[in-house]
């Protein structure tokens, strides 16, 4: 797992991390003894070490004292401000996958794609991710070579202070990527940029991909091989995959058709060992030890979550308990102390996987999984629908499929894709708060459905190979049946969007994939979409988040991405 026994040197990180996440007067303030703080701290290879899983842990921890307190951020709730939770709900919680039932500050803007400039959850994205920037700069100021060798450090040691600097900077090319799909023309700053002296720049979204493209292919050769890093850490499979996302957005982003360039790496994280294995179940993937179980075979970049060294009430243990409310069972069928009743999706992605085959009948049972009876009778709580796709992880007792109120609970089906339960049936290590399970930020099924996406609109794919990759995903939905397989006249661009939302629904994807398709404002509908029941088209100008108006109110260089935000 990642490196968790570094988290002390959190709080020395962060108070070196400068000014540039936010133009916030008090962000742009260096502690006076930032000279003597870093060059006490940063004296060992344990002590980089530390700084790299400052980096990592970025992406799952909210502050320096988990699960709360020291937060990083101020002006929005810990739990509220993970990385990871605000990067969830604006890929999901914007599109047709998932609603929320509460009424905190704007979050229902999300979904009903209401938002403005104000809102604080994009917001506190775009400060999340220009803090995570701002730790990677000053990780890179701190390991340049010739600030560690007059240290004392040399050799082997000077060496894998050298690899971390690779690692680090593909996590800064990962936000910065995260930046230009959601905010297009962000601020842009780097380690060569003096701290605290300056308002940051705005940089062309076309100038941006350029940035991340070019960070990428230059670390490529450097990182460790596919599949050759510790669990949990970069390796050239994520550069990999991260060029290929790139390239399948660029026409979104301005670049222009790349796609051939997708299908080269898609092709060369394929040929490089990563497996869809036949023996693990799909929902093996969303589990407690899902970073052991079979499914991290094919898991190629992940965010790690351990209920006992990486608590926040963000990333995991927002996804899970979130989700779980009516009359599921939080300790036996989760392995947590409750829900939250906050998390359904809509009848749009429902309708993705057709009609239910069958109904099984669901008892009340005890924390331990027993039936509960009473006059010696079982207690019946409904019946869960079942459906041929084993990936729709769904469960519908006392549940509507069609929602006539977010804020009632039991309107729309809860989606139980993630578990704080190991394959074997026992719970996580914390079986109260926190889960074990890892979230699976880039996947080789994904790798699959880009190849064919690009097959259909560029020129080097072989459109007999993306059905084979389509298909291997469908034997596994269906329980290894071919019997729903795809020829290659059914491989079209509707039935890709369709089945990325059937392999990859909550996995923080959606909302690239219907802009991509020309289906996230202007032509797609969806319940509640445009905040009325039916749902509604709403203008194109969203397909970009506003830039937060506090930036634009305290940096000149800002310009906002519609005048009509």
């Amino acid at each position: 797992m990642i490196m968790y026994k570094y988290i002390k040197y959190l709080s020395i990180l962060c108070s070196i991390v400068i000014g540039l996440v936010s133009c916030e007067d008090d962000l742009n303030l260096l502690p006076e003894d930032n000279r003597a703080t870093t060059e006490q701290t940063f004296t060992n290879l344990e002590a980089y070490r530390g700084g790299l899983g400052k980096l990592y842990g970025g992406l799952s921890l909210s502050g320096q004292r988990g699960p709360s307190g020291l937060a990083d951020l101020d002006g929005l709730d810990e739990g509220f401000s993970n990385y990871l939770r605000l990067y969830w709900q604006m890929q999901e919680l914007t599109t047709d996958e998932a609603v929320i039932g509460w009424d905190d500050g704007t979050i229902r803007d999300l979904h009903a794609q209401t938002w403005t400039a104000g809102n604080e959850f994009i917001r506190t994205m775009y400060d999340r991710i220009f803090f995570q920037i701002a730790s990677v700069n000053a990780f890179l100021r701190e390991s340049e070579s010739s600030v560690v060798s007059s240290r004392g450090i040399s050799g082997a040691d000077a060496d894998e202070i050298e690899d971390y600097r690779t690692e680090a900077r593909f996590l800064r090319a990962l936000s910065y990527w995260h930046a230009l799909d959601l905010f297009g023309s962000p601020t842009f700053v780097t380690e060569d940029d003096v701290a605290g002296a300056f308002l940051p720049p705005q940089i062309s979204s076309t100038d941006l991909f350029e940035y991340i493209e070019t960070e990428l292919l230059d670390i490529e050769g450097v990182i460790a091989s596919a599949r050759g890093n510790q669990y949990g850490r970069a390796d050239q499979g994520a550069v990999w995959m991260l060029l290929a996302k790139l390239y399948l957005n660029a026409e979104v982003y301005g670049a222009g058709d790349r796609y051939d360039d997708v299908i080269t790496f898609c092709n060369k994280i394929i040929n490089s060992g990563y497996t869809i294995p036949t023996d693990v179940p799909y929902n093996y993937l969303f589990l407690a030890d899902n970073d052991s179980n079979g499914g991290e075979s094919e898991f190629i970049f992940t965010i790690p979550f351990d209920g006992l060294n990486t608590q926040s009430f963000g990333g995991m243990t927002f996804i899970v308990h979130a989700a779980v409310l009516g009359s599921m069972n939080p300790r036996a069928d989760f392995g947590i102390n409750g829900g939250w009743f906050g998390l359904r999706t809509t009848s749009a992605l429902i309708d993705t996987f057709g009609n239910s085959i069958n109904q099984e009948e669901v008892f009340q049972r005890d924390d331990n999984g027993t039936i509960i009876l009473e006059d010696g009778e079982p207690v019946s709580l409904g019946f869960q629908e079942l459906w041929n796709d084993q990936r729709l992880l769904a469960y519908t007792p006392g549940q509507t499929k069609e929602i006539a109120d977010i804020a009632a609970f039991t309107d729309g089906y809860a989606i139980s894709k993630y578990r704080n339960i190991r394959s074997d049936g026992t719970t996580g290590s914390d079986p109260d708060n926190h889960p074990d399970t890892d979230f699976p930020m880039f996947r080789l099924s994904d790798v699959y459905l880009m190849y064919a996406e690009a097959t259909l609109k560029g020129t080097t794919g072989d459109a007999n190979v993306a059905v084979g990759y389509i298909n291997q995903l469908r034997e596994r939905a269906h329980e290894g049946s071919s019997s729903f397989n795809i020829t290659t006249a059914e491989l079209t661009e509707d039935f890709i969007l369709d089945e990325r939302a059937r392999e990859l629904y909550w996995e923080a994807h959606r909302r690239t994939d219907l802009i991509r398709f020309n289906q996230f404002t202007e032509n797609g509908i969806w319940p509640f979409k445009g905040n009325v029941p039916q749902g509604a088209t709403t203008a194109g100008f969203r397909d970009l988040m506003p830039i937060p108006a506090k930036e634009l109110a305290i940096n000149p260089n800002l310009i906002q991405n519609s005048d009509q935000y």
